[in-house]
C-alpha cells in the first residue's frame, strides 16, 4: 500500500535532517565540499532518490571521486538509515557535482541544473 501524504512529508522532515548532519560531517572532513541537496518523485521515493554532493570546484569533486567516495557513500547510508529509508547508497543515487560547471553549463541556477541531470 503506498504511503500517504502525512507519511511521506514526515519521511521527507527527517532525511532533511539526516542529510544536514551528514552535510556538516562532510565540511569537516572532505576539501571543497560546500553543501548537498536531494531530489526525489515522493510517488515513487525509493527508485527516484538523488542525493548530489556538491564542492567548490571540478577539481575538488574529481579528488572527493577518487579518495572520498567511499566516506560520501557512507554518509549517505547513515542519513538514510537515520531516516528509516532502506536504501543502499549507490552510482545511480549519489551524485557529486562542483559549483564550478554548475557556474558554467547553468549560469549558477542549481534548480535548472538539477532537472537537467535527471534528478
Amino acid at each position: 500500500m503506498p504511503l500517504g501524504k502525512r507519511e511521506l512529508a514526515r519521511i521527507e522532515r527527517r532525511l532533511i535532517a539526516t542529510l544536514t548532519d551528514a552535510c556538516e560531517t562532510a565540511k569537516s572532513e572532505i576539501k571543497g565540499f560546500t553543501w548537498l541537496t536531494h531530489t526525489a518523485d515522493m510517488n515513487a521515493f525509493a527508485q527516484t532518490l538523488k542525493v548530489t554532493w556538491v564542492f567548490e570546484t571540478l577539481s575538488d569533486r574529481k579528488l572527493a571521486q577518487a579518495g572520498a567516495k567511499a566516506r560520501v557513500f557512507e554518509l549517505t547510508a547513515i542519513a538514510l538509515d537515520e531516516a528509516g529509508i532502506d536504501l543502499e547508497p549507490s552510482d545511480h543515487t549519489v551524485r557529486f557535482d562542483s559549483e564550478e560547471e554548475c557556474q558554467r553549463a547553468h549560469d549558477g541556477d542549481w534548480q535548472k541544473r538539477l532537472a537537467s541531470r535527471g534528478h
